[in-house]
Protein backbone atom coordinates (compact mmCIF):
# COMPACT_ATOMS: atom_id res chain seq x y z
CA UNK A 1 0.00 0.00 0.00
CA UNK A 2 0.89 3.49 -0.89
CA UNK A 3 2.37 5.27 2.26
CA UNK A 4 0.08 7.71 3.26
CA UNK A 5 0.82 11.30 4.91
CA UNK A 6 -1.23 13.61 7.01
CA UNK A 7 -3.40 16.23 4.82
CA UNK A 8 -2.87 13.93 1.53
CA UNK A 9 -6.94 14.43 0.90
CA UNK A 10 -6.39 18.19 0.64
CA UNK A 11 -3.05 18.12 -0.98
CA UNK A 12 -4.80 16.07 -3.30
CA UNK A 13 -7.04 18.61 -4.34
CA UNK A 14 -4.95 21.59 -4.75
CA UNK A 15 -2.79 22.75 -7.79
CA UNK A 16 0.32 24.53 -7.64
CA UNK A 17 -0.65 27.93 -8.11
CA UNK A 18 2.29 30.08 -9.41
CA UNK A 19 3.58 33.33 -9.30
CA UNK A 20 4.56 35.37 -12.73
CA UNK A 21 7.79 33.75 -13.91
CA UNK A 22 10.08 35.95 -16.01
CA UNK A 23 7.03 38.03 -17.28
CA UNK A 24 4.89 35.21 -18.41
CA UNK A 25 1.22 34.88 -17.21
CA UNK A 26 0.40 32.80 -13.58
CA UNK A 27 0.12 29.07 -14.42
CA UNK A 28 -1.82 26.17 -12.05
CA UNK A 29 -0.07 23.31 -12.29
CA UNK A 30 -1.64 19.85 -10.66
CA UNK A 31 0.85 18.17 -8.13
CA UNK A 32 -0.04 14.52 -8.75
CA UNK A 33 -0.76 14.23 -12.41
CA UNK A 34 0.96 14.77 -15.37
CA UNK A 35 0.07 18.14 -16.55
CA UNK A 36 -2.00 18.74 -20.36
CA UNK A 37 0.15 20.85 -22.29
CA UNK A 38 3.92 21.79 -21.76
CA UNK A 39 5.31 24.68 -20.12
CA UNK A 40 8.54 26.69 -20.92
CA UNK A 41 11.94 25.42 -19.33
CA UNK A 42 12.63 28.01 -17.07
CA UNK A 43 9.25 28.04 -15.45
CA UNK A 44 9.78 24.47 -15.23
CA UNK A 45 12.84 25.50 -13.36
CA UNK A 46 11.63 27.80 -11.05
CA UNK A 47 8.81 25.86 -9.66
CA UNK A 48 10.90 22.80 -9.09
CA UNK A 49 13.79 25.29 -7.35
CA UNK A 50 11.30 26.91 -5.29
CA UNK A 51 10.35 23.91 -3.70
CA UNK A 52 13.72 22.26 -3.03
CA UNK A 53 14.30 25.25 -1.31
CA UNK A 54 12.47 23.76 1.52
CA UNK A 55 14.98 20.58 1.70
CA UNK A 56 17.66 20.84 4.99
CA UNK A 57 21.20 22.09 4.01
CA UNK A 58 23.26 18.85 3.05
CA UNK A 59 26.57 20.56 4.60
CA UNK A 60 24.29 20.94 8.09
CA UNK A 61 23.33 16.85 7.84
CA UNK A 62 25.30 15.58 10.44
CA UNK A 63 23.17 12.06 10.80
CA UNK A 64 24.52 11.29 6.93
CA UNK A 65 27.91 9.48 6.40
CA UNK A 66 27.74 10.04 2.08
CA UNK A 67 29.72 12.88 0.91
CA UNK A 68 27.75 16.17 0.63
CA UNK A 69 31.05 18.36 -0.91
CA UNK A 70 33.39 17.88 -3.84
CA UNK A 71 35.74 20.28 -5.74
CA UNK A 72 34.12 21.76 -8.88
CA UNK A 73 36.66 20.04 -10.95
CA UNK A 74 35.37 16.91 -9.87
CA UNK A 75 31.33 18.44 -10.22
CA UNK A 76 32.60 19.45 -13.62
CA UNK A 77 33.74 16.28 -14.60
CA UNK A 78 30.15 14.56 -13.64
CA UNK A 79 28.39 16.78 -15.57
CA UNK A 80 30.56 16.10 -18.72
CA UNK A 81 29.85 12.19 -18.30
CA UNK A 82 26.55 12.65 -16.92
CA UNK A 83 24.73 10.36 -20.28
CA UNK A 84 27.23 7.60 -19.65
CA UNK A 85 25.93 4.47 -19.00
CA UNK A 86 28.85 2.29 -16.62
CA UNK A 87 27.05 -1.09 -17.84
CA UNK A 88 28.00 0.39 -21.90
CA UNK A 89 31.52 -0.61 -21.28
CA UNK A 90 32.13 -1.03 -25.01
CA UNK A 91 30.61 2.38 -25.89
CA UNK A 92 32.50 3.90 -23.28
CA UNK A 93 35.66 2.08 -22.66
CA UNK A 94 37.69 4.79 -21.46
CA UNK A 95 35.30 5.17 -18.46
CA UNK A 96 35.86 1.18 -18.03
CA UNK A 97 38.97 1.85 -18.01
CA UNK A 98 39.20 3.89 -15.01
CA UNK A 99 36.72 1.93 -13.08
CA UNK A 100 39.79 -1.14 -13.64
CA UNK A 101 42.62 1.70 -12.48
CA UNK A 102 40.35 2.43 -9.67
CA UNK A 103 40.17 -1.55 -8.73
CA UNK A 104 43.72 -1.92 -8.66
CA UNK A 105 44.74 0.77 -6.83
CA UNK A 106 42.27 -0.55 -3.97
CA UNK A 107 43.93 -3.52 -4.11
CA UNK A 108 46.80 -2.13 -3.42
CA UNK A 109 45.47 -0.02 -0.92
CA UNK A 110 44.38 -2.77 0.96
CA UNK A 111 47.73 -4.86 1.38
CA UNK A 112 46.21 -7.75 -1.68
CA UNK A 113 49.17 -10.40 -1.78
CA UNK A 114 48.73 -10.24 -5.65
CA UNK A 115 46.29 -7.06 -6.55
CA UNK A 116 46.50 -7.27 -10.29
CA UNK A 117 44.82 -10.86 -9.47
CA UNK A 118 42.24 -9.56 -6.84
CA UNK A 119 39.00 -8.86 -8.64
CA UNK A 120 36.33 -6.22 -8.03
CA UNK A 121 33.68 -3.87 -9.48
CA UNK A 122 32.47 -0.55 -8.69
CA UNK A 123 28.89 -0.70 -7.37
CA UNK A 124 25.78 1.82 -6.53
CA UNK A 125 27.25 1.62 -3.55
CA UNK A 126 28.32 -0.21 -0.33
CA UNK A 127 24.73 -1.83 0.50
CA UNK A 128 24.89 -3.55 -3.14
CA UNK A 129 28.90 -4.10 -2.95
CA UNK A 130 28.12 -5.75 0.75
CA UNK A 131 25.25 -8.35 -0.91
CA UNK A 132 27.88 -8.73 -3.24
CA UNK A 133 29.87 -10.26 -0.48
CA UNK A 134 27.55 -11.98 0.92
CA UNK A 135 26.07 -13.77 -2.15
CA UNK A 136 30.07 -14.81 -2.93
CA UNK A 137 30.37 -15.92 0.52
CA UNK A 138 26.77 -18.48 0.06
CA UNK A 139 27.69 -19.77 -3.07
CA UNK A 140 30.99 -20.25 -2.11
CA UNK A 141 29.53 -22.58 0.82
CA UNK A 142 27.21 -24.39 -1.46
CA UNK A 143 30.07 -25.58 -3.66
CA UNK A 144 31.50 -27.05 -0.88
CA UNK A 145 28.81 -28.54 1.06
CA UNK A 146 27.59 -30.19 -2.38
CA UNK A 147 31.02 -30.80 -2.94
CA UNK A 148 30.76 -33.15 0.06
CA UNK A 149 27.67 -34.03 -0.63
CA UNK A 150 26.09 -32.44 2.11
CA UNK A 151 23.11 -29.79 2.33
CA UNK A 152 22.76 -26.39 1.54
CA UNK A 153 19.39 -25.54 2.67
CA UNK A 154 19.82 -23.37 5.88
CA UNK A 155 22.63 -21.17 5.25
CA UNK A 156 23.38 -18.54 8.29
CA UNK A 157 25.68 -15.32 8.66
CA UNK A 158 27.26 -14.73 11.75
CA UNK A 159 27.30 -10.55 12.87
CA UNK A 160 27.34 -8.22 15.37
CA UNK A 161 23.53 -6.52 15.29
CA UNK A 162 25.27 -3.37 15.16
CA UNK A 163 25.51 -3.93 11.08
CA UNK A 164 24.33 -1.61 8.56
CA UNK A 165 20.50 -2.37 7.67
CA UNK A 166 22.15 -3.76 4.20
CA UNK A 167 22.85 -7.10 5.70
CA UNK A 168 19.21 -7.46 7.05
CA UNK A 169 17.82 -7.19 3.38
CA UNK A 170 20.88 -9.61 2.05
CA UNK A 171 19.75 -12.29 4.39
CA UNK A 172 15.79 -11.58 3.72
CA UNK A 173 16.51 -11.35 0.01
CA UNK A 174 18.79 -14.49 -0.49
CA UNK A 175 17.32 -16.81 2.00
CA UNK A 176 20.20 -16.57 4.81
CA UNK A 177 19.95 -16.80 8.23
CA UNK A 178 21.20 -13.83 9.83
CA UNK A 179 22.72 -14.26 13.95
CA UNK A 180 23.34 -11.30 15.55
CA UNK A 181 25.47 -11.14 18.53
CA UNK A 182 23.69 -9.03 20.78
CA UNK A 183 25.05 -5.75 22.68
CA UNK A 184 25.88 -6.36 26.45
CA UNK A 185 27.07 -3.67 29.11
CA UNK A 186 29.43 -1.51 27.07
CA UNK A 187 30.39 -4.02 24.31
CA UNK A 188 28.46 -2.46 21.11
CA UNK A 189 29.96 -4.35 18.93
CA UNK A 190 31.66 -7.95 17.67
CA UNK A 191 34.33 -8.75 19.53
CA UNK A 192 36.88 -11.63 18.52
CA UNK A 193 35.19 -13.45 22.01
CA UNK A 194 31.99 -13.37 20.76
CA UNK A 195 32.36 -14.03 17.00
CA UNK A 196 32.65 -17.84 17.36
CA UNK A 197 29.49 -18.21 19.57
CA UNK A 198 26.94 -18.65 16.68
CA UNK A 199 28.93 -20.32 13.97
CA UNK A 200 28.79 -23.78 13.35
CA UNK A 201 29.20 -25.87 9.66
CA UNK A 202 26.42 -24.20 8.07
CA UNK A 203 28.23 -20.65 8.91
CA UNK A 204 29.18 -18.89 5.20
CA UNK A 205 31.14 -16.60 6.71
CA UNK A 206 31.58 -14.04 9.74
CA UNK A 207 30.93 -10.16 8.74
CA UNK A 208 33.19 -7.60 10.53
CA UNK A 209 32.32 -4.18 10.37
CA UNK A 210 35.23 -1.52 10.27
CA UNK A 211 33.59 1.41 11.23
CA UNK A 212 30.08 0.67 13.55
CA UNK A 213 26.87 2.67 11.90
CA UNK A 214 26.04 3.40 15.89
CA UNK A 215 28.84 4.81 17.32
CA UNK A 216 32.15 4.86 14.66
CA UNK A 217 34.36 2.35 16.18
CA UNK A 218 36.13 -0.53 14.60
CA UNK A 219 35.58 -4.06 15.29
CA UNK A 220 38.94 -6.12 16.00
CA UNK A 221 39.31 -7.68 12.75
CA UNK A 222 42.61 -8.95 13.02
CA UNK A 223 41.40 -10.65 16.61
CA UNK A 224 37.85 -11.82 14.72
CA UNK A 225 40.59 -14.19 12.33
CA UNK A 226 42.22 -15.08 15.45
CA UNK A 227 39.49 -16.46 17.53
CA UNK A 228 38.05 -17.59 13.75
CA UNK A 229 41.67 -19.70 12.89
CA UNK A 230 40.92 -21.27 16.78
CA UNK A 231 37.80 -22.50 15.50
CA UNK A 232 39.02 -24.38 12.55
CA UNK A 233 42.39 -26.07 14.83
CA UNK A 234 39.32 -27.41 17.00
CA UNK A 235 36.37 -27.74 14.49
CA UNK A 236 37.70 -27.95 11.24
CA UNK A 237 34.97 -25.41 10.59
CA UNK A 238 36.71 -22.99 7.62
CA UNK A 239 34.63 -19.89 8.11
CA UNK A 240 35.60 -16.97 5.63
CA UNK A 241 35.34 -13.41 7.03
CA UNK A 242 33.69 -10.51 4.79
CA UNK A 243 34.87 -6.99 6.09
CA UNK A 244 32.37 -4.37 5.79
CA UNK A 245 34.30 -1.13 5.45
CA UNK A 246 31.73 1.37 4.12
CA UNK A 247 32.97 3.81 5.77
CA UNK A 248 36.18 2.39 7.78
CA UNK A 249 38.12 1.23 4.52
CA UNK A 250 38.92 4.24 3.73
CA UNK A 251 39.72 5.47 6.20
CA UNK A 252 42.39 2.99 8.57
CA UNK A 253 44.72 2.68 5.46
CA UNK A 254 45.32 6.51 5.80
CA UNK A 255 45.35 7.28 9.55
CA UNK A 256 46.31 3.41 11.06
CA UNK A 257 48.71 1.76 8.57
CA UNK A 258 49.80 -0.74 11.20
CA UNK A 259 45.79 -1.84 11.84
CA UNK A 260 46.10 -5.23 10.33
CA UNK A 261 42.23 -5.56 9.45
CA UNK A 262 42.25 -6.34 5.16
CA UNK A 263 44.09 -8.60 3.11
CA UNK A 264 46.78 -9.10 4.94
CA UNK A 265 44.72 -11.55 7.07
CA UNK A 266 44.33 -14.77 5.21
CA UNK A 267 40.78 -15.07 6.76
CA UNK A 268 39.73 -12.06 4.85
CA UNK A 269 37.70 -13.33 1.77
CA UNK A 270 36.34 -9.87 0.51
CA UNK A 271 35.82 -6.15 1.44
CA UNK A 272 33.44 -3.83 0.44
CA UNK A 273 33.89 0.42 0.82
CA UNK A 274 31.85 3.33 -0.65
CA UNK A 275 33.29 5.29 -2.98
CA UNK A 276 30.01 8.47 -1.60
CA UNK A 277 31.22 8.08 2.04
CA UNK A 278 35.08 8.38 3.14
CA UNK A 279 36.19 7.85 -0.78
CA UNK A 280 34.74 11.54 -0.80
CA UNK A 281 32.50 11.15 -3.73
CA UNK A 282 28.92 12.65 -4.17
CA UNK A 283 25.99 10.02 -3.49
CA UNK A 284 26.22 6.74 -5.95
CA UNK A 285 29.16 4.80 -6.00
CA UNK A 286 30.91 1.78 -4.05
CA UNK A 287 33.52 -0.65 -3.95
CA UNK A 288 33.48 -4.86 -3.82
CA UNK A 289 36.71 -6.19 -3.72
CA UNK A 290 37.75 -9.97 -3.66
CA UNK A 291 41.35 -10.96 -2.43
CA UNK A 292 41.86 -13.36 -5.63
CA UNK A 293 39.69 -15.55 -8.40
CA UNK A 294 39.41 -18.43 -5.57
CA UNK A 295 37.19 -15.92 -3.28
CA UNK A 296 34.78 -15.22 -6.43
CA UNK A 297 32.92 -17.84 -8.08
CA UNK A 298 33.29 -17.82 -11.44
CA UNK A 299 29.73 -18.71 -12.35
CA UNK A 300 28.44 -15.36 -10.63
CA UNK A 301 31.40 -13.76 -12.84
CA UNK A 302 29.19 -12.14 -16.00
CA UNK A 303 32.41 -11.39 -18.59
CA UNK A 304 31.67 -8.18 -21.40
CA UNK A 305 33.93 -7.33 -24.13
CA UNK A 306 35.20 -4.28 -25.08
CA UNK A 307 38.01 -3.09 -27.22
CA UNK A 308 39.10 -6.77 -27.40
CA UNK A 309 39.56 -7.28 -23.94
CA UNK A 310 37.48 -9.05 -21.48
CA UNK A 311 36.09 -7.26 -18.14
CA UNK A 312 34.50 -9.37 -15.69
CA UNK A 313 31.24 -7.63 -14.06
CA UNK A 314 29.60 -8.83 -11.06
CA UNK A 315 26.37 -6.79 -9.71
CA UNK A 316 22.97 -6.61 -9.10
CA UNK A 317 22.25 -3.46 -10.83
CA UNK A 318 22.73 -3.03 -14.67
CA UNK A 319 22.24 0.43 -15.89
CA UNK A 320 23.97 3.06 -13.41
CA UNK A 321 25.92 6.41 -14.09
CA UNK A 322 28.94 6.51 -15.01
CA UNK A 323 29.80 9.58 -13.45
CA UNK A 324 30.41 8.59 -10.18
CA UNK A 325 33.30 6.37 -11.46
CA UNK A 326 35.02 9.14 -13.46
CA UNK A 327 34.62 11.07 -10.36
CA UNK A 328 36.40 8.50 -7.65
CA UNK A 329 39.63 8.25 -10.10
CA UNK A 330 39.45 12.12 -9.97
CA UNK A 331 40.06 11.80 -6.43
CA UNK A 332 42.69 9.14 -6.57
CA UNK A 333 44.88 11.21 -8.98
CA UNK A 334 43.76 14.29 -7.58
CA UNK A 335 44.63 13.61 -3.84
CA UNK A 336 46.81 10.56 -4.53
CA UNK A 337 47.97 8.96 -0.52
CA UNK A 338 49.09 12.16 0.89
CA UNK A 339 46.02 13.98 -0.05
CA UNK A 340 43.54 11.08 1.61
CA UNK A 341 45.38 11.07 4.51
CA UNK A 342 45.15 15.27 4.92
CA UNK A 343 41.33 14.70 4.31
CA UNK A 344 40.59 12.32 6.82
CA UNK A 345 43.19 13.36 9.48
CA UNK A 346 41.47 16.44 9.36
CA UNK A 347 37.80 15.42 9.40
CA UNK A 348 39.13 13.07 12.70
CA UNK A 349 41.11 16.14 14.04
CA UNK A 350 37.43 17.76 13.85
CA UNK A 351 35.77 15.08 15.35
CA UNK A 352 37.84 14.47 18.16
CA UNK A 353 37.85 17.91 19.08
CA UNK A 354 34.27 18.68 18.81
CA UNK A 355 33.86 15.45 21.15
CA UNK A 356 36.09 16.80 23.60
CA UNK A 357 34.33 20.33 24.10
CA UNK A 358 31.05 18.47 23.89
CA UNK A 359 31.83 16.34 26.95
CA UNK A 360 33.15 19.06 28.26
CA UNK A 361 29.67 21.37 28.35
CA UNK A 362 28.77 19.03 31.41
CA UNK A 363 25.39 17.23 30.52
CA UNK A 364 26.95 14.70 28.31
CA UNK A 365 28.85 11.69 28.36
CA UNK A 366 30.90 9.92 25.42
CA UNK A 367 30.66 6.15 24.23
CA UNK A 368 33.04 7.32 21.59
CA UNK A 369 35.30 9.58 20.33
CA UNK A 370 35.63 9.96 16.76
CA UNK A 371 39.42 8.46 16.81
CA UNK A 372 38.35 5.88 14.33
CA UNK A 373 36.73 6.83 11.72
CA UNK A 374 35.50 10.48 12.57
CA UNK A 375 32.46 9.51 13.97
CA UNK A 376 31.42 10.14 17.57
CA UNK A 377 28.41 8.87 20.17
CA UNK A 378 27.54 10.61 23.37
CA UNK A 379 24.68 10.12 25.32
CA UNK A 380 23.07 12.04 28.70
CA UNK A 381 24.59 11.88 32.19
CA UNK A 382 22.93 10.15 34.75
CA UNK A 383 21.01 12.73 36.70
CA UNK A 384 19.57 14.32 33.49
CA UNK A 385 16.26 13.95 33.92
CA UNK A 386 14.31 16.98 32.62
CA UNK A 387 15.35 16.69 28.92
CA UNK A 388 16.23 13.95 26.50
CA UNK A 389 18.86 13.55 23.48
CA UNK A 390 15.60 13.64 21.59
CA UNK A 391 14.72 16.92 22.51
CA UNK A 392 18.24 17.85 21.61
CA UNK A 393 18.31 16.58 18.39
CA UNK A 394 15.15 18.56 17.70
CA UNK A 395 16.22 21.67 19.17
CA UNK A 396 19.20 21.75 16.93
CA UNK A 397 17.20 20.51 14.08
CA UNK A 398 15.38 24.05 14.28
CA UNK A 399 18.77 25.46 14.19
CA UNK A 400 19.18 23.86 10.78
CA UNK A 401 21.39 21.01 12.06
CA UNK A 402 20.65 17.18 11.72
CA UNK A 403 22.14 15.25 14.78
CA UNK A 404 20.01 12.03 15.15
CA UNK A 405 18.98 10.36 18.61
CA UNK A 406 18.29 7.05 18.76
CA UNK A 407 18.23 3.85 20.60
CA UNK A 408 20.67 1.24 20.50
CA UNK A 409 19.33 -2.76 19.55
CA UNK A 410 18.72 -5.43 22.04
CA UNK A 411 20.44 -5.94 24.38
CA UNK A 412 20.36 -2.14 25.04
CA UNK A 413 17.38 -0.49 23.93
CA UNK A 414 17.63 1.36 27.65
CA UNK A 415 20.12 3.55 25.83
CA UNK A 416 19.44 6.59 23.99
CA UNK A 417 22.47 8.58 22.09
CA UNK A 418 23.15 11.32 19.94
CA UNK A 419 25.70 10.61 16.84
CA UNK A 420 27.61 13.23 15.02
CA UNK A 421 29.55 12.42 11.07
CA UNK A 422 32.09 14.45 10.57
CA UNK A 423 32.96 14.71 6.70
CA UNK A 424 35.08 16.57 4.57
CA UNK A 425 33.42 20.13 4.17
CA UNK A 426 32.20 20.10 7.88
CA UNK A 427 35.03 22.37 9.40
CA UNK A 428 36.01 23.47 12.56
CA UNK A 429 34.37 26.69 12.02
CA UNK A 430 31.53 24.93 11.66
CA UNK A 431 31.93 23.26 14.81
CA UNK A 432 32.09 26.02 16.70
CA UNK A 433 28.97 27.30 14.93
CA UNK A 434 27.06 23.92 15.68
CA UNK A 435 28.60 24.31 19.48
CA UNK A 436 27.45 27.64 19.77
CA UNK A 437 23.96 26.24 18.41
CA UNK A 438 23.88 23.34 20.87
CA UNK A 439 24.77 25.63 24.01
CA UNK A 440 21.76 27.75 22.90
CA UNK A 441 19.48 25.00 22.76
CA UNK A 442 20.81 23.50 25.83
CA UNK A 443 20.20 26.97 27.76
CA UNK A 444 16.41 26.27 26.93
CA UNK A 445 16.22 22.52 27.73
CA UNK A 446 17.48 23.42 31.38
CA UNK A 447 14.27 25.33 31.82
CA UNK A 448 11.98 22.21 31.05
CA UNK A 449 10.58 20.16 34.38
CA UNK A 450 10.69 16.69 31.82
CA UNK A 451 11.45 15.51 28.59
CA UNK A 452 8.89 16.66 26.01
CA UNK A 453 9.83 14.29 23.38
CA UNK A 454 11.05 10.33 23.00
CA UNK A 455 11.80 7.99 20.35
CA UNK A 456 8.69 8.02 19.08
CA UNK A 457 9.33 11.59 18.20
CA UNK A 458 12.68 10.67 16.84
CA UNK A 459 12.03 10.55 12.71
CA UNK A 460 13.60 8.52 10.45
CA UNK A 461 17.40 9.69 9.98
CA UNK A 462 19.50 7.15 12.05
CA UNK A 463 21.14 6.47 8.66
CA UNK A 464 22.00 2.82 9.72
CA UNK A 465 21.52 2.78 13.42
CA UNK A 466 18.06 1.13 12.69
CA UNK A 467 16.85 -1.97 14.54
CA UNK A 468 17.18 -5.21 13.72
CA UNK A 469 15.26 -8.42 14.04
CA UNK A 470 16.93 -10.59 15.62
CA UNK A 471 15.96 -14.29 15.36
CA UNK A 472 16.62 -17.69 17.22
CA UNK A 473 19.88 -19.26 15.93
CA UNK A 474 18.84 -22.41 13.79
CA UNK A 475 15.60 -20.91 12.74
CA UNK A 476 14.43 -18.91 10.06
Amino acid sequence: MPEQHAGDDDRASRDLEINPVFSREPLRVPRYALPDAEMEPDTAYQVIHDELMLDGNARQNLATFVSTWAEPQARRLMNECAEKNMIDKDEYPQTAELETRCVHMLARLWHAEHPQRAIGCSTTGSSEAAMLGGLALKRRWQQRRRAEGRPTDRPNLVMGINVQICWEKFADYFEVEPRYVPMEGERFHLTAETATQLCDENTIGVVAVLGSTFDGSYEPVAGIAAALDDLQSRTGLDIPIHVDGASGAMIAPFLDPELEWDFRLPRVASINTSGHKYGLVMPGVGWALWRNEAALPEDLVFHVNYLGGDMPTFALNFSRPGAQIVAQYYNFLRLGFEGYRRVQQTCRDVATGLARRIAALGPFELLTDGGDIPVFAFRLRDGIEHFSVFDVSAGLREQGWLVPAYTFPAHRTDLAVLRIVVRNGFSHDLADLLLRDLRRVLARLDKQHEPHRDAEDAGGFAHGAETKNPRTPGRH
